[in-house]
């Protein structure tokens, strides 16, 4: 049985990969920086018989890390997976229109490519790419000289196909792919394997506004996205464990090393005619 630490354990979809992994009798370090939503997760796992523990950090803070770290250390042992699930995107780098319109570059009300905050645009690339790269470099320390080590980064369907709306987010989630290609390079030596998975459609805490209005409708976002998706509707998260699975265990995937596999219902396949 392997040691997992996952960041952003508290969310819908890496949450769900906690509880499966403990399921299958490993022990978990659940680190968010919403503390509640990982405690809640660790809840439900020791309350089902297994081993995990929630932790407080930011993925943008390499000295929190650190001492993170320490505690799983102490508490754990070394680490064995990496799963580098936080990140996100910004409203105040999301674009009010799909395509451009006349009058945007002279709008101030509406968010428009012309008057994207830059601010918020740098904290979208921080907490996708910097929010891979820092927990890499803290507990991929713990893997070197070791067997059966492996890191899975979390991409998105962006990084093949960029979404209108959310230009931050789309080019900072192919950086993620392509961070995902180095690192299996840089590490092929030392045979820690590093993967990544690209989910399409899923719906999180997150996106939920984007994709539903406030009475529960669809919103005509929701509508093109299942349109552009061949199988008709969104994933599941228990939808993404069998990918996940497949990538950590050694003995199915142990010649599998910089990867970024779509579970996507299709949409990455689909031409739209």
């Amino acid at each position: 049985m392997k040691n997992i630490v996952i960041t952003g354990a508290g969310g819908v979809l890496c949450g769900a990969f906690a509880k499966h992994l403990a399921n299958k009798g490993n022990t978990v370090a659940l680190l968010d920086l919403n503390l509640k939503a990982a405690e809640a997760v660790a809840a439900e796992i020791t309350a089902a018989g297994g081993k995990a523990k929630a932790y407080q950090t930011n993925v943008l803070e390499k000295e929190a890390l650190e001492q993170v770290h320490t505690q799983v250390l102490n508490d754990f042992g070394p680490c064995d997976i990496l799963i580098n699930g936080a990140g996100g995107n910004s409203p105040k780098c999301t674009t009010a229109h799909e395509t451009f319109t006349p009058g945007d570059e002279t709008e101030t009300e509406l968010s428009t490519f012309f008057n994207l905050d830059k601010e918020g645009f740098r904290f979208v690339f921080d907490l996708n790419l910097l929010g891979t790269l820092l927990p890499t470099q803290v507990f991929a320390k713990d893997m070197i000289g070791r067997s059966g080590c492996s890191i899975l980064n979390i991409s998105s369907m962006n990084a093949f196909r960029p979404l209108t709306k959310i230009p931050a987010y789309s080019a900072a989630k192919s950086a993620v792919s392509n961070f995902t290609q180095w690192l299996a390079v840089h590490f092929a030596g030392q045979n820690i394997r590093v993967n990544a998975i690209a989910p399409g459609f899923f719906v999180t805490g997150q996106n939920k506004a984007l994709l539903f209005n406030e009475n529960g409708s669809p919103t005509p976002r929701t509508k093109k996205i299942l349109q552009a998706t061949p199988m008709g509707r969104f994933g599941k998260p228990e939808e993404l464990l069998g990918c996940l699975s497949f990538l950590l265990d050694d003995a199915a995937a142990g010649f599998v090393t910089g990867v970024v596999i779509p579970v996507d219902g299709g949409f990455s396949a689909y031409s739209g005619v």
